[in-house]
Parts: C-alpha cells; structure tokens; sequence
C-alpha cells in the first residue's frame, strides 16, 4: 500500500498517540514488529501517520502494548473510521498546513476555551478587525490572501455562533484596550464582542489589570478538548505559526492555567459591564 505523502492532523495525531502507547509498555520499534508480526518500517510509519491503521491492527497494537484504557482505544477507533474529511480542505492549498490544523482542531472539539493578551481571539473578531490583525503580518499579505484567511475565519466561527461547541474566552484586560485599525474599529469590536457573550455556548471572561499575579503564559492560546483527555490539544499562537502541543505533561499544565485562569477572571456579568466601560470609554476619548 502506498505511503501518504501528507497525513492529514487526525492521522498525525492517531500516529502519535500509537508511539505513547508503545513507550508507556516500555517497547521498542522493533519489539512490537516483532510481537505484531510485521516489519520495523511499517510501525514507524503507522507511528508518523505515513501507513494506515486498521481497527484490528489498533486493538492488536493495545493488546501487545497492554492498554486497557477502552475509552481511548475507542475514540482512536473513530479516527481509524472517518472517512470524511472537513470543510477546511477547501481552502488547501491557499493556506499553510498550521492554519488548516487549527481548524482541524476546532472542527473535532467536544470544548474550546481560548486565552489572549495581545489581540481578541479570532473565533470572536469581526471582519474589520479581523483584516486589520492580517494587515499587518510582516512580510504584509497579498490583498488576496487576506480575503482568503477572511473567508477562512468566518467559516471558522460557525462552529460557535451556531452552539456547535462549548467556548470560554478569558481575555486580559491588554488584548481589550489594544487598537489595530484606530478607536471606531475596535468599538464595533468591542460591543460585538458584548453581544456574542449573550449567546448560547459562549462564555466571555475578562482578567483585568488589576488582579494579582497572571495566572498564564503571556501568550495566546487555544485549548480543545477530545472525546477523551489524551486527545485534548493544545495550540499556542506565536508571530510566525501556530505550534500544537499534545504531550500529556503539557495538557496537564493548560488545564491548571485553565483552572487558575478561572479563579481569578471576572464574572460573565461582570465581565460584559467591563468590557463596555472600556468601549464607552473609547467613544468618549475619541468621539
């Protein structure tokens, strides 16, 4: 069978999680070859994504590998099963691979919860203020590929205005005040911002100034859980791409930024009234 050139992010994903249970059994490459009856290349390249999987060759690598985490092996049954692929492909291959992960991500979620600091997170922006973070990506955008990650991002929000899944948003107190476009962009922004927090599912969080110690990093990140904890992901935002973490140490560590993150962020009531203290602020400044 012919070998994928570009696994897709489930398929990566599926791969990655087939070598942590192949190291938690304490196995080599060529150990479980041997105990599957199969070559050492075809478990690697089961391992990076490259060969595809079986339900009965997944079930046969828990039994060597002793896993009786049934509800994992499961949901890695499903992925072995999906056929479909997600709307996101359409836009390949205009974007970058990062991008379409990132929606890859979002469109298997089962729970979104982001943080931001430095600009508001793109599952709430508007189309004003949305081309205006992509105006100034350096080297700047074709005028073309700005609409392309424009139409991108709409079709990325659906998944929330429509209820699709759960969302927190904990926004600091920095990413609320920051201007992009001047005063009238980020007001629209802000008083949609005010009415996607009334919606079904969506749950706004602000972390003012004034709280103690940040209980986070000081960027910004996407945390989406699976249908088990071990598929959860996480996605952190840097100025040239969009790295995935799924380590378990990792996820262990977001999901207690989570945790503190929640402690300390103002209520959704509180927050809504906050962030339109800020907006008309902003009106009155520059009015």
């Amino acid at each position: 069978m012919a070998l994928r050139p570009n696994p897709t992010l489930r398929q990566r994903r599926l791969g990655a999680e087939l070598r942590r249970m192949r190291e938690r059994a304490g196995f080599g490459g060529s150990h479980l070859a041997r105990l599957l009856g199969v070559t050492p290349a075809l478990v690697t390249q089961m391992e990076n994504g490259k060969s595809s999987v079986s339900v009965e060759r997944l079930r046969a690598i828990a039994a060597a590998c002793t896993c009786e985490n049934e509800s994992l092996i499961d949901a890695l049954a499903d992925i072995v099963e999906e056929r479909e692929t997600g709307w996101w492909e359409e836009f390949s291959p205009g974007l970058t691979t990062d991008l379409l992960d990132v929606a890859a991500i979002e469109g298997h979620a089962r729970r979104i919860s982001t943080y931001s600091i430095t600009f508001l997170p793109g599952l709430l922006q508007t189309p004003a203020y949305a081309t205006s973070v992509f105006a100034r990506a350096i080297p700047p955008l074709p005028r073309t590929d700005v609409e392309l990650r424009m139409a991108f991002r709409l079709q990325r929000q659906e998944i929330i205005r429509t209820s699709a899944t759960p969302y927190t948003a904990f926004i600091h107190e920095a990413a609320l005040r920051m201007q992009f476009s001047g005063p009238e962009v980020l007001a629209e922004q802000l008083g949609t911002l005010t009415e996607d927090s009334e919606s079904s599912g969506i749950s706004v969080r602000v972390v003012p100034f004034d709280i103690e110690s940040l209980p986070g990093p000081s960027e910004n990140f996407v945390y989406t859980e699976g249908p088990v904890t071990e598929l959860d992901t996480v996605q952190i935002d840097i100025s040239f791409g969009c790295p995935l973490f799924d380590a378990p140490s990792d996820l262990a560590n977001y999901r207690e930024i989570l945790t503190r993150m929640a402690s300390v962020a103002l209520t959704e009531e509180r927050s809504r009234d906050f962030i339109r203290s800020i907006k008309k602020e902003i009106e009155s400044k520059h009015g």
